[in-house]
């Protein structure tokens, strides 16, 4: 739950900007051409234009937000868009809907919820990965915060890199300005208590500037919940082996966002 500071009274609108921004990775294994072809097919369809609008229409549920509009394109030969913009006051007429080539959009009065998918194999070491980037910006009370457990829990999440940020300011009635309306050390106080106990997470936080960076990767590894169309069982131990040290390989390197020597 999002710990509001005593609401202001203020002088007009709450302009203060609330940025939420996700790069969440699924990783897999996926050994033939065959493999990683159905991996591609299988994410496209788990999560096409359709099943991201479902998402992030509940994370304006959520958060209370009204949706005005909705723009989602389908990519050839892979991945999705969806933007929603959406607005914090009651909207009177039905959303509209229309669709923009590639991206899917639904808004709020300056603020919107949009998510692009980025599938992708190599071809030599068998490394299948799902990307997924979402932004959640609100202006006004309401806050992405509360719908970032439903977002992690959305997404076949074995890496989450989070970014939280206050914008702008917001001025009371006695012409003070408030650069912040709530209170917040860091993402993972808004983070259910089962998602800690699932990752293993490392802040770096800027107070200062309202900036708030939380990264996240699964602290358990078991190796047949990353092999694609196939079971540890069937393969040697030195095969294990290999593509066990494939896969946490790419876990650090995209937890750490670099390559390692």
């Amino acid at each position: 739950m999002v710990k509001l500071l005593p609401r202001l009274r203020l002088q007009g609108f709450n302009n203060l900007t609330k940025a939420l921004s996700f790069n969440i990775y699924d990783i897999c294994y996926a050994v033939s051409d065959g493999q990683r072809q159905r991996y591609i097919e299988y994410i496209d369809e788990q999560y096409d234009a359709d099943r991201l609008t479902q998402i992030l229409t509940e994370v304006a549920r959520i958060i209370g937000a009204n949706i005005l509009n909705v723009s989602r394109q389908d990519y050839d030969p892979q991945g999705a868009s969806v933007t929603i913009l959406i607005s914090e006051e009651m909207v009177v007429e039905n959303p509209g809907a229309d669709t923009i080539s590639g991206a899917m959009v639904a808004h709020m009065d300056k603020s919107h919820i949009t998510v692009h998918t980025y599938p992708e194999t190599h071809p030599h070491n068998g490394i299948a990965t799902f990307r997924a980037d979402i932004d959640v910006a609100t202006c006004g009370v309401i806050s992405p915060l509360k719908a970032l457990n439903f977002l992690i829990d959305s997404f076949e999440s074995d890496i989450v890199v989070c970014d939280y940020r206050v914008r702008g300011f917001t001025r009371d009635v006695k012409g003070k300005k408030h650069f912040i309306d709530h209170k917040i050390n860091s993402i993972q106080g808004y983070l259910s208590r089962r998602i800690k106990q699932k990752y293993e997470m490392f802040d770096v936080n800027v107070y200062q500037e309202n900036m708030f960076h939380t990264k996240m990767h699964i602290k358990d590894f078991y190796l047949d919940n990353y092999l694609f169309e196939a079971n540890s069982e069937d393969l040697s131990f030195k095969e294990r082996q290999r593509i066990e040290s494939l896969l946490r390989r790419e876990i650090i390197e995209l937890f750490h966002g670099r390559n390692l020597m």
